[in-house]
């Protein structure tokens, strides 16, 4: 059953009236109120809970400070003091990233025009303005796409074309397009439509050094794309050739980066051809050297086998990946990651992958150990559905 919602107006009076009726303190107010919703099931994921406070003219409304921020925002906005707009740009920003609610408030007040006004401020050449906007419009954005119209879609997009050269820019404002896109069908096509992808994929050969901007650009790439948008991507756009080519060594103490590369790797690993370009791009040595490098990180390990596993999608590929050590170098990580269940059910089926129709490499996974890594694999995950199923399809065809 879905949970019922709330104003943020309903809540706040209902801990004024447990102060005033039944004559509790502010924190134990605001303590009995969500329980008392939640009880109902009432969800309070969207609302600012803070105590309201007594003084000597007696209780006061609750200070909400997203809303004390936008205010001073306006003011700043409508006396054209840009100064005065980027700090309060900063101090709304912080306070959205406070708690969801605070952002959800600050929506339901209007903030969306406020900060597109300063947006456009920005982008009509106000470059000390650029970066605040663009965070605050981030902030906003988190997990409420919907805010977002054509006239900021179009805005946004034109923002990371003229700004291309900038890296703290490009990556807050492709962190814009992310939030935009996630569960919003109608933003992605719009985004899209507006040029976004090449965008995205030229930001990645700019700023390859920079981790902000490749995180940021792969989540956005997977983001904004279906299938129709992968041959988009790498057919038109290059993003093989942009994301596939930057260096381990460029982020030796970021396996986060690490992982993400790999993630869009995976997703752009449709069609054979596609394949054999990664290889021919580096890509297949990458991997392999990540599942030795990066051993220690498990997160990063899952997402190198699921990109060796898209990529063996390919059946000369599979080849050139047994004869480069692939197979022994996944063997190598289930058995070091034997306490992982991601770990494991992502080595079964990488082997399984390689192992496809594939005779020689069979032989060579069962002579590497697979078959007795996958039984370990089976004993240590009972429960887990897909290691039991992938591993004996992984233990050597």
């Amino acid at each position: 059953m879905a949970s019922r919602c709330i104003t943020q107006e309903t809540f706040d009076a209902a801990v004024r009236e447990n102060i005033e009726e039944f004559e509790m303190g502010p924190e134990e107010a605001v303590q009995e109120a969500a329980e008392q919703f939640q009880s109902q099931g009432v969800d309070l994921s969207n609302i600012v809970k803070v105590a309201p406070k007594l003084s000597a003219d007696g209780l006061q409304e609750p200070t909400h400070e997203v809303l004390k921020a936008l205010d001073a925002l306006r003011e700043s906005l409508s006396c054209s003091r840009p100064q005065e707009v980027a700090a309060h740009l900063s101090r709304f920003c912080d306070q959205c990233k406070q708690h969801k609610g605070s952002r959800f408030l600050a929506a339901q007040k209007g903030a969306y025009p406020t900060v597109l006004a300063a947006c456009k401020l920005a982008a009509a050449g106000d470059a000390n303005l650029l970066l605040p906007a663009l965070n605050a419009l981030s902030a906003l954005t988190d997990g409420q796409p919907d805010l977002l119209d054509t006239q900021g879609l179009q805005l946004l997009v034109a923002t990371l074309a003229q700004n291309a050269d900038a890296a703290d820019p490009t990556c807050s404002g492709i962190r814009c397009v992310r939030h935009a896109c996630l569960k919003h069908e109608q933003n992605r096509q719009g985004l899209v439509k507006a040029g976004v992808l090449p965008l995205l994929t030229g930001a990645i050969t700019r700023h390859g050094g920079h981790a902000g901007v490749v995180r940021e650009a792969c989540w956005a790439l997977r983001a904004v794309t279906l299938d129709d948008d992968i041959l988009m991507i790498v057919q038109e756009h290059g993003g093989l050739k942009s994301v596939t080519p930057v260096s381990p060594a460029a982020f030796p103490d970021d396996p986060g980066v690490l992982s993400e590369l790999c993630s869009t790797l995976s997703r752009l690993a449709v069609r054979n051809e596609f394949c054999q370009e990664i290889v021919d791009l580096g890509g297949l040595a990458v991997l392999v050297t990540l599942l030795a490098d990066g051993s220690d990180h498990q997160d990063l390990v899952k997402h190198a086998l699921s990109a060796l596993r898209a990529i063996a999608g390919n059946d000369d590929v599979k080849d050139a990946i047994v004869r480069a050590g692939g197979a022994a170098s996944i063997v190598a990580a289930m058995t070091r990651h034997l306490a992982s269940p991601q770990v494991c059910e992502q080595s079964c089926a990488a082997l399984c992958v390689l192992a496809l129709r594939k005779p020689e490499n069979s032989r060579v996974i069962m002579e590497g150990g697979g078959a007795l890594a996958a039984l370990r694999a089976m004993k240590a995950h009972p429960q887990e559905a897909g290691v039991q199923v992938r591993a004996p399809e992984g233990a050597g065809g």
